[in-house]
């Protein structure tokens, strides 16, 4: 089982640990911490950062979309049911 030790460093604002009690996730930490060489607080900091970083520059879905939705309403409204009918008579199925 791990048991998280605090470690402080002064910053000015008081320190408030994180207990992390999943192994899971403790295991994720000391994999990244190990592959780039630093510690595990700051393997989640930088984690952290960038999730907040990738959620912040994520372009929302309904952007995404307006592409693809103009394609859409480019065309010209046929009038005509879509129904199964339809579709089988664009796929060429009797």
């Amino acid at each position: 089982m791990y048991v998280q030790k605090a470690h402080y460093v002064y910053t000015g604002i008081p320190a408030m640990p994180l207990n992390i009690r999943s192994e899971t996730v403790n295991q994720l930490a000391e994999t990244l911490a190990t592959r780039l060489a630093i510690s595990k607080t700051e393997a989640v900091a930088r984690a952290l950062r960038n999730e907040l970083q990738r959620l912040d520059e994520a372009t929302p879905l309904r952007e995404r979309l307006r592409p693809l939705q103009a394609r859409v309403l480019s065309h010209p409204a046929t009038g005509q049911p879509a129904d199964k009918a339809f579709y089988d008579d664009l796929s060429g199925d009797p």
